[in-house]
């Protein structure tokens, strides 16, 4: 057991997987740019392709620096093992598809990240997997469309953008109880406000081009095990080998060996050296984000021109209640969405703006904005788009850390163009 593990958070956050003593005295890690690693003896290459050592031998299986953030991450949520990926939907889609097959089945929210959905949906689809898509928040809905197919729950801790929080605690009980583990998608409440594992979770994904990068130059993502879930070679059938070699975390090799090293999913170890520094500030950033989202929110429910608000941190949101409770008082995100009149309103007070970016990413320091309904949703047809709660009126708000009063400022000032 690593000793940091012991620290708070915020220290954690600085320190854990630190090993300046192996890095002839840095402070940062290196970057490891190879291809590939030489081997002492040809005995010594032979077991590490048999899993016998933790050897690295090509970048597509593993890095030093990739290695080094996932210890980093595996301390901040408590998991147990770890790999990061080229992206946070490498991460989605490898984790899901280590654990399906054809025919198979899987239960999930129906508050879904864009490309989750479309993975979920469309992709999966194809391959003769039906996902059932239910209301995160309804733990009786949950349980009710599993049955004997059902290969795994799937949430996202913050729906995006619906703002809903499901009952993580509640429905790692149910997936349990029929021999199945839930995965959460931890992204937006980053592990400095809930750690999924802690509230019966198996495990956790994140994309860490978000908040725990936090300065927009890095894409990446991880999948993090727990290590708690007990694979049965009844209901996983396929496990079996992968169970014989590393048991509680079967799932994790099954995802490295089957998919990611075979799908090329590579993390860049440059992108996790850029994670790695961004991380250093991620409890920091967080306090900011979501007293920014706070004040915010206060601001944008006092303006004549915003027709409706989401934002957990509002005493009358349906999800207040168990947000207060799975996010131990400490905040409700760094994200909210508004309405305005309509869609022509929407793009006026866009095209007003002077500090706040409008771009697609989220969990940057800097505010940005986006219409979802006209940008990313714009293939989808007006069923799916009621049912993902997209609306032609809403804007999508990521509150960064600038000074509150000049946010509020931008806002007002295209608020006032918006209603021209």
């Amino acid at each position: 057991m690593d000793p940091k593990r012991g620290y708070r958070f915020d220290t954690q956050v600085i320190h854990a997987a630190q090993s300046s003593q192996d890095w002839q005295g840095a402070t940062l890690p290196p970057i490891y740019q190879t291809a590939s690693h030489l081997h002492p003896t040809a005995e010594n290459l032979s077991q590490t392709f048999a899993g016998k050592t933790n050897d690295h031998i090509y970048m597509r299986l593993t890095n030093p620096t990739n290695r080094i953030l996932e210890e980093k991450l595996c301390a901040l949520e408590g998991g147990r093992g770890a790999v990061v990926m080229s992206s946070g939907m490498a991460a989605v889609a490898n984790a899901c598809m280590a654990l399906l097959r054809t025919g198979d089945e899987f239960v999930t929210g129906n508050s879904l990240f864009m490309s989750t959905y479309l993975l979920f949906t469309n992709v999966f689809q194809k391959y003769g997997i039906t996902a059932h898509l239910v209301e995160s928040t309804d733990a009786g809905a949950i349980e009710e469309a599993i049955n004997g197919r059902t290969r795994f729950v799937y949430l996202e801790t913050i729906g995006n953008p619906k703002m809903d929080i499901p009952d993580l605690a509640g429905v790692a009980a149910i997936a349990h109880r029929y021999g199945i583990p839930l995965l959460v998608d931890n992204t937006l409440a980053t592990p400095y406000l809930c750690r999924p594992l802690e509230w019966g979770a198996d495990v956790v994904i994140h994309s860490t081009t978000k908040y725990l990068s936090g300065h927009g130059d890095a894409v990446g993502g991880v999948v993090i095990d727990g290590g708690t879930f007990a694979w049965s070679a009844d209901r996983f059938p396929d496990f079996k080998p992968f169970i014989d070699r590393k048991g509680e975390l079967a799932l994790l090799d099954k995802i490295w060996r089957e998919h990611h090293i075979n799908f090329g999913t590579t993390q860049a170890p440059l992108h996790s050296y850029l994670t790695m520094i961004g991380l250093d500030t991620l409890a920091l950033r967080m306090q900011r984000h979501m007293a920014n989202a706070s004040a915010i929110a206060r601001y944008l429910g006092e303006r004549p021109e915003v027709t409706w608000l989401n934002y957990a941190g509002m005493a009358d949101h349906p999800s207040h209640a168990i947000a207060r409770k799975q996010f131990d008082g400490k905040g409700f995100g760094g994200m909210l969405t508004f309405g305005l009149k309509d869609q022509a309103a929407c793009f006026r007070f866009i095209n007003s703006l002077k500090l706040i970016y409008h771009l697609a990413n989220l969990g940057d320091c800097k505010t940005l904005v986006i219409h979802p309904y006209s940008s990313q949703y714009v293939s989808f047809d007006e069923p799916k788009r009621q049912m993902l709660s997209i609306t032609p009126d809403l804007i999508r708000l990521s509150v960064g850390i600038e000074a509150p009063e000049d946010i509020c400022a931008d806002l007002g000032q295209a608020l006032d163009s918006s209603a021209a």
